[in-house]
């Protein structure tokens, strides 16, 4: 069972962690490459607002976004922003969801998010713990994906495996670290291949921040993911 009070509370402590490791940056780290394509750490910090503002209004029950230009556009206008700038906005945007999660609600009420994807409102706290916590590795700041919280990483490569199951592209694939496995990819009796490493690396692998080269692959050879 979802417990999306748990989960606003972790939300509130990584981007805690995030805004004072954020602090210790200068207007030209922030303006440089992050490690998304095409991306400045500004981009990032803008996103992460942006996404919680975002989050508020799927809680409240406005569309996501107005529409996917609108989202682009927003992220690519405040990228260049001082660094205080940011920083104010990511504390405050990420309070404005705050207090949205706190508002007493039917947290079993059926959501709508971007691109006609639905889900409980329960998991919109978790959600947002994922942008919070993968964007603060794609930063590339000192954060990675080894330092996240061990709860997250079980909970974030389950999540992923779900989307992936049922993918006709990919084959029935169990995913392991020794002790956990997960399922994805198309429906079978049995997996045809077994993907071996540590929760960072499948983690990374599953959404998209690794190659793979750091897992191992029994039966066939690694998977080709879509794209998420």
């Amino acid at each position: 069972m979802i417990d999306h009070a748990h989960d606003l509370e972790s939300v509130r402590e990584a981007t805690e962690r995030l805004l004072t490791a954020v602090a210790e940056l200068d207007n030209a780290s922030a303006a440089e490459p992050s490690r998304l394509p095409g991306w400045s750490r500004g981009h990032v910090l803008a996103h992460i607002a942006r996404n919680a503002d975002a989050l508020t209004n799927v809680l409240e029950g406005r569309p996501m976004y107005a529409d996917a230009f609108v989202r682009d556009a927003d992220i690519e206008r405040d990228a260049p922003r001082p660094l205080d700038v940011q920083l104010t906005d990511v504390r405050e945007s990420a309070a404005r969801f705050q207090a949205t999660g706190a508002v007493p609600a039917d947290w079993s009420r059926t959501v709508e998010l971007r691109n006609g994807v639905v889900d409980t409102a329960a998991r919109v706290p978790f959600r947002r713990w994922v942008e919070v916590e993968l964007h603060s590795v794609d930063l590339g700041i000192g954060y990675e994906l080894e330092d996240l919280p061990e709860e997250f990483t079980a909970r974030e490569i389950e999540f992923l495996a779900e989307r992936f199951t049922g993918s006709p592209d990919v084959p029935p694939t169990c995913l392991t670290d020794g002790t956990r496995a997960w399922h994805t990819g198309r429906a079978a009796e049995r997996p045809e291949v077994t993907v071996t490493g540590t929760p960072a690396d499948l983690l990374g692998w599953l959404a998209g921040r690794r190659d793979g080269s750091g897992l191992t692959a029994d039966g066939g050879p690694l998977p080709a993911l879509p794209p998420l």
